[in-house]
């Protein structure tokens, strides 16, 4: 919830936007976004779970930082 609120922050997402619902009416657009993108930056090894609920950027993931990507998509995250 804090990630997410930062994160709609920084995009400047609307509340509208923020309580967006899947067509499955079950979940929030923006929490279901940020666990994949979660899921696929750590099975790059960008980001690690050291404690439950808890992501931090590895190595790799600061140096991917630091080049500055124009975007990280899929299509980087299987290189």
């Amino acid at each position: 919830p804090l990630a997410e609120a930062e994160i709609a922050a920084r995009f400047g997402l609307t509340a509208e936007e923020r309580e967006q619902l899947l067509p499955s009416g079950k979940q929030h657009v923006l929490h279901n976004r940020i666990h994949w993108a979660k899921f696929y930056m750590s099975k790059a090894g960008l980001l690690a779970s050291p404690a439950r609920g808890r992501f931090v950027a590895t190595e790799a993931g600061l140096s991917l930082l630091t080049s500055g990507p124009d975007r990280i998509d899929v299509k980087l995250l299987l290189k």
